[in-house]
């Protein structure tokens, strides 16, 4: 479902983003700008230290510190969402041009599947009128266990072997 955002899209969410800076007078530093491109050329859910990684590895020098700041500030204007899948870990996703969507996380290896049902937002619009509220979103997660055992052990080996090259 998770795809890099286009061109437009990146060029209106730095217009966004400015402009939020501005109104909130918050420094525009070119670090900031980097880490919400990163963002947006990236697929589905990464956590802070993807994006760190991600950008040193291509070239780009900006600290750890400046990556969770502003991941802080991008889901303080709404650009990104932060999401917990069960573990004490914060993982993010784009927020804007992003169609609504569902979360489906295995126990055992932590993978997530993503989903669309427009049920879902049949439901929403129904409880909404039933407790005379206006809802604006919902965030849905359901957690179970990977049919495919091998591999979901091949994605708990693959988890492991990256936290160990995260420690060293």
């Amino acid at each position: 479902m998770a795809h890099p955002a286009h061109e437009e899209t990146i060029h209106l969410v730095k217009e966004i983003f400015r402009t939020y800076l501005k109104e909130h007078n918050q420094r525009q530093t070119p670090e900031r700008f980097m880490v919400l491109e990163e963002i947006y050329r990236a697929d589905g859910h990464f956590d802070a230290d993807d994006i760190f990684y991600r950008m040193k590895e291509g070239g780009t020098r900006v600290s750890r510190a400046t990556v969770y700041n502003t991941l802080d500030v991008l889901v303080e204007c709404g650009l990104v969402q932060r999401q917990q899948f069960g573990k004490s870990q914060y993982y993010y996703e784009r927020a804007y041009a992003y169609q609504q969507h569902d979360h489906i996380i295995c126990n055992d290896c932590g993978h997530v599947l993503e989903f669309c049902d427009p049920r879902i937002g049949e439901i929403q619009d129904m409880l909404g009128k039933l407790h005379g509220m206006n809802i604006e979103s919902h965030s849905l997660h359901f957690y179970g266990t990977c049919t495919d055992e091998e591999a979901c052990k091949e994605r708990q080996n693959q988890s492991g072997k990256l936290s160990e090259r995260a420690e060293v």
